[in-house]
């Protein structure tokens, strides 16, 4: 497996990102998806960075993170926003989501981010779990989903 960084709107970014909204759709019964206000841009280096995981020429997985200073929002001054981890149901269990938050973590920390922050929802166990088992700790509600009871918001500082 490669992780190859791209551009948030590449069509095998694009194609990934259908299929994860899909699985948000499912677990959460909705019909939106994640509705986040997301742009390439905000993916771009070095405020951000978006990586690919291939097999071979198959994209199967995928994880970006965005800039982030105090705001309404919630966030502070110094955050990385982790976004859109996902893995295709058929490459789970390969330690991929693992090794693309080792290196998003990695990156955002060179880039001078002090902390690492996602939301993610009481509907992805999976999620939790990893985030849990990486060092990350439940937080104060920042983003888009701030008020929704389903929200769980994590943070681990980068230093």
């Amino acid at each position: 497996m490669q992780l190859r960084a791209m551009a948030f709107d590449h069509p095998d970014a694009v194609k990934l990102n259908d299929r994860v909204q899909l699985e948000y759709v499912e677990r959460y019964g909705d019909g939106e998806g994640d509705v986040t206000p997301l742009a390439p841009s905000m993916f771009a280096p070095p405020s951000g960075l978006y990586l690919i995981a291939y097999d071979g020429d198959r994209p199967v997985a995928t994880g970006g993170w965005r800039s982030q200073d105090a705001n309404p929002l919630g966030y502070a001054d110094g955050d990385a926003e982790l976004k859109r981890m996902y893995v295709i149901p058929e490459a789970r269990g390969l330690g991929l989501a693992r090794r693309i938050l080792a290196a998003l973590e990695a990156d955002a920390r060179e880039a001078g981010r002090v902390r690492m922050v996602l939301e993610t929802g009481d509907m992805q166990p999976e999620a939790l779990a990893l985030y849990a088992s990486s060092g990350y700790l439940a937080c104060g509600k920042f983003g888009h989903y701030r008020e929704y009871d389903s929200s769980r918001c994590m943070a681990k500082p980068l230093s």
